[in-house]
């Protein structure tokens, strides 16, 4: 048995190119491909070499036997089975590395440890045809896999995701479902958020009141929630266990702890009563740490939680703390003197440090979001989840934190991947992530001694299922939610998986989306409710006499382009692709869009060219006659994903055309409902004429929040009146 590599990847190919079933993500060290192939039969038998290694034989069997309808008989005598599993940490000696061998007759699956075991597993099923991963029986397939011989192991040891169900509950099953799509590619963390303003999930025996009344928004017939009991949460570690997947429980403070405070008042600086949201907000009450009372049950909380959850990483969160409540409370800074402490923001370096040791003590590591190493002093090695910026790692580096990358600008999943009119609605306080700019994000190489010890990938679900937008209609037993989280993360997940397993300098971002076109059908299968990408654009050019011409290629392995030269949005029944070159008067005139089965995804798009009003800034949105009124009415106009941070912003109106002038009133800007800024106006627009402009000061910023500009106007004489708007 040969030792695993751990050299860069190597793709060693005999005098063959790799064959398309050989899409294997995320991509191995090293592949050399073997002569023949190997078929899957009734007959076969999975062995496996130990007590431990027995599980992963059923687990194999029970999956090839769902797709193939066969019941595999496992035995054990590694020696006797067509395929065998076994452990070996002395020839495969980097944790969770495997060696897969598929030869004509056998196959054999070598792990350095259960985790690695699951992995070549994993790949081993990557090698079948797509419907390998069906749930139902497929008749008629042949179960064949290319010969191949994978040395395989990790770069990192954290490769994670985060889920959100504090904001909006997904049952077990789902959590289920999810644990799957990562496991399917080598995802071994799953971040749990549990805990926020609008959701208590977690069961407490000593505060039964948590999940009585912090988890549900509404009241009889619309509530809104739901939570875990202890026995769901053990059903779910075990169900992960088996692959690879450690779950680590988020329990949020001192801020996002609303769901705790409407369930006892007394937790937090003021003790008044409030409601659990049922739309996005971050609260300002915070955990009361200047009270006995309050800090007890952060002890009670956190001890029922190591309990339950076997992690060795507790996560208390610690982001977005507002300290106003803390600097008003007479026990806070009753605290803060015993402290020795000048701010209030320092308060929470001692909370997270006085944290860090109670859950040292009882061997456990404390993850949080990087606030909690910067606000104030923490002596206790902790693990920083980096979500602004990439270069904040070196946040870590002075006092001998560790620190994971989950940059908002490469990894929140809840962000679109695109711009296109039609998508989804989701997080807009960012620019859309695509799967390159995902695929692109830095990781320097992986030591022991790094700083950096992973990467994730967050899912949040605070802007696109809360509130009214996508509310499960429940005698219907509809599962909106569940494919909306679907949607957003696939297929971006796969590229966080690729840039946490590999080196960065290894990665090609040309060969891993051909890799990826090849696994859409594996995730049709799965279950799994992916968003269809727009066909690609293999070449684009400018003609001499000014038109447009574009040449496509398929997103997705096997799939058809319809196309239109209109500007308008292609349907099924549009123009077929085949192939040659498609020419347009205006590159914004050509929409191309995939067709997927029954489903067609958003079409390739390029907005009108606005260069010409760059000095307004960026474009926001545009006005035609329906939007004009015959007298004096309010305007609501979109600004979030515009507002990106606290500053001086101008807001401006260029009327383009149209025979009617359009008086334009005073402008107020509201994050959510609470107004932040007011620009007095009184302009008459017309075409030809000048602009009006908008003065605005955001001195609140808070991402995740929409920002809505609404202006007093209406059309003197009529409605005729189109044009644009700007901010800069």
């Amino acid at each position: 048995m040969k030792k695993l590599l751990i050299a860069p990847v190597l793709l060693l190919v005999s005098c063959f190119t790799i064959l398309a079933e050989i899409s294997i993500i995320p991509q191995p060290v090293s592949i050399k491909e073997l002569p023949g192939k190997f078929i899957l039969t009734k007959e076969s038998t999975i062995s496996y070499s130990s007590d431990e290694t027995k599980e992963y034989a059923e687990y194999l069997a029970e999956t090839l036997g769902a797709s193939t309808g066969w019941d595999l008989s496992t035995v054990r005598n590694i020696a006797k089975g067509t395929i065998r599993l076994a452990i070996d940490s002395k020839n495969v000696k980097q944790a969770e590395g495997y060696i897969l061998t598929v030869m004509p007759k056998t196959v054999e699956i070598i792990g350095a440890d259960k985790g690695g075991l699951f992995y070549g597993i994993q790949t081993f099923l990557q090698l079948f045809p797509s419907k390998i991963y069906s749930e139902k029986r497929v008749k008629g397939m042949d179960w064949s896999a290319p010969c191949v011989e994978i040395e395989d192991a990790p770069e990192r040891p954290w490769r994670g995701m985060m889920l959100d169900v504090a904001r909006y509950f997904h049952d077990k099953d789902y959590v289920k479902h999810f644990i799957d799509m990562m496991a399917m590619y080598k995802m071994n963390k799953l971040q749990f958020h549990l805990i926020d303003d609008s959701g208590w999930r977690l069961e407490s025996e000593k505060y039964p009141r948590l999940t009585e009344v912090g988890a549900y928004a509404g009241s009889k017939e619309d509530r809104l929630g739901g939570y875990y009991t202890k026995d769901d949460i053990r059903e779910i570690i075990d169900y992960a266990a088996l692959r690879n997947v450690e779950i680590i429980p988020e329990i949020e403070f001192p801020a996002h702890i609303l769901s705790a405070v409407v369930a006892y008042p007394w937790l937090s600086c003021t003790g008044l009563q409030h409601e659990l949201p049922r739309q996005h907000f971050i609260s300002r009450d915070l955990l009361c740490v200047g009270k006995e009372s309050s800090m007890q049950f952060l002890k009670d909380i956190l001890d029922e939680t190591v309990e339950l959850f076997p992690s060795k990483y507790i996560n208390i969160g610690g982001d977005e703390a507002v300290y106003t409540r803390w600097e008003e409370c007479e026990d806070c800074r009753a605290l803060m003197k015993k402290q020795g402490l000048e701010k209030a923001s320092e308060l929470q370096g001692w909370l997270t440090d006085t944290v860090a040791k109670m859950m040292a003590d009882k061997g456990r590591t404390v993850i949080g979001w990087e606030e909690i190493i910067t606000r104030g002093d923490v002596s206790t090695p902790v693990v920083a989840l980096i979500w602004h910026n990439v270069s904040d790692t070196t946040l870590a580096i002075p006092q001998g934190h560790k620190a994971i990358l989950t940059p908002a600008t490469h990894t929140y999943l809840d962000f679109p991947e695109g711009s296109t009119p039609g998508e989804v609605k989701s997080a807009t306080w960012m620019p859309p992530i695509s799967l390159e700019k995902v695929y692109s994000m830095p990781v320097n190489d992986y030591s022991p001694e790094s700083t950096v010890i992973g990467v994730q990938g967050c899912l949040w679900s605070d802007q696109f299922i809360h509130g009214t937008i996508l509310q499960e209609i429940i005698p219907l037993d509809e599962n909106r939610s569940e494919q909306y989280i679907d949607y957003l993360t696939f297929p971006r997940l796969m590229a966080v998986a690729e840039v946490g397993w590999g080196k960065e300098s290894n990665r090609s971002w040309p060969d891993f989306r051909t890799r990826t076109s090849h696994h859409y059908a594996k995730l049709r299968e799965k279950g799994i409710g992916y968003r269809v990408p727009e066909p690609i654009i293999k070449e684009m050019k400018e003609n001499a006499d000014g038109t447009w011409s574009f040449v496509l290629e398929p997103s997705i392995e096997g799939s058809e382009i319809v196309y239109t030269t209109d500007g308008s949005y292609p349907t099924i029944h549009s123009n077929g692709y085949q192939g040659g070159s498609v020419t347009v008067e205006s590159k914004s005139d050509f929409h191309a869009a995939t067709v997927d089965g029954k489903r067609v995804s958003l079409p390739v798009y390029f907005a009108p060219d606005y260069t010409s009003y760059s000095e307004y800034g960026k474009f926001v949105s545009e006005w035609n006659p329906l939007q004009i009124q015959p007298k004096p009415a309010p305007w609501r106009i979109n600004l979030s994903g515009k507002i990106t941070e606290n500053g001086k912003y101008v807001l401006t109106f260029v009327p383009t055309k149209g025979q009617t002038s359009v008086h334009l009133g005073n402008l107020k800007l509201y994050k959510g409902n609470e107004l932040i800024a007011e620009s007095s106006g009184d302009f008459l627009l017309k075409t030809g004429g000048d602009p009006a402009s908008y003065n605005l000061t955001v001195d609140s910023f808070e991402a995740g929040t929409p920002f809505t500009a609404v202006i007093e106007q209406y059309g003197s004489n009529g409605n005729d009146s189109s044009g644009l708007i700007f901010i800069k």
